[in-house]
């Protein structure tokens, strides 16, 4: 009886833990795959409980891959376009957010000026209307500026979003290219 043993070859590997939205998993795998890296399936999440939201992965690749520096040049492009989307995807409703907040609070601030009128020691009921109308105003107009400013800024970032993708598709494809 002989018995076969098979010679396994020792590989190291380095390792990336890398925290993200749920939605956006499966783009950031496709794209770290593209650099010599593959998801650690020895590894579950422990606590998957705490942010439901996002989800943590461990990725691995070979210590010696070919053409590293290279690869690790891409790789990094390819994070920097990840974290402009992300500044772009912000950048759609933070001035809207802004705008609608400084109205807000100027409609209270008006409306604050209508109470002091009424409860004055002398009540001065017209300055109280004058005053109230532009605070009733500066509660309900925040709403619509902030979804036109935010279809606005959508029109205008939308394109820029999209040429980061183009960018990001062509640095994987390169990336693919020098494992090749």
């Amino acid at each position: 009886m002989t018995m076969k043993t098979e010679q396994r070859n020792f590989i190291g590997y380095e390792y990336k833990k890398l925290s993200a939205d749920i939605e956006k998993i499966s783009f950031l795998l496709d794209g770290y795959e593209s650099f010599g890296w593959e998801q650690d399936t020895y590894v579950v999440d422990k606590n998957p409980s705490v942010n439901k939201d996002k989800k943590t992965i461990l990725l691995k690749r070979d210590r010696k891959i070919m053409n590293k520096m290279e690869l690790t040049r891409l790789q990094r492009n390819f994070e920097a376009c990840v974290n402009e989307i992300d500044a772009l995807e912000k950048a759609k409703t933070s001035r809207a957010t802004i705008y609608a907040l400084v109205i807000g609070i100027l409609g209270t601030a008006f409306m604050a000026c209508s109470v002091f009128a009424i409860t004055a020691q002398t009540p001065n009921i017209l300055l109280c209307i004058i005053f109230a109308i532009p605070g009733f105003v500066g509660w309900v107009l925040p709403y619509f500026v902030y979804k036109k400013e935010v279809r606005k800024q959508e029109e205008k970032l939308i394109p820029l979003i999209e040429e980061k993708y183009d960018e990001i598709y062509e640095i994987c494809k390169k990336g693919t290219k020098i494992q090749e």
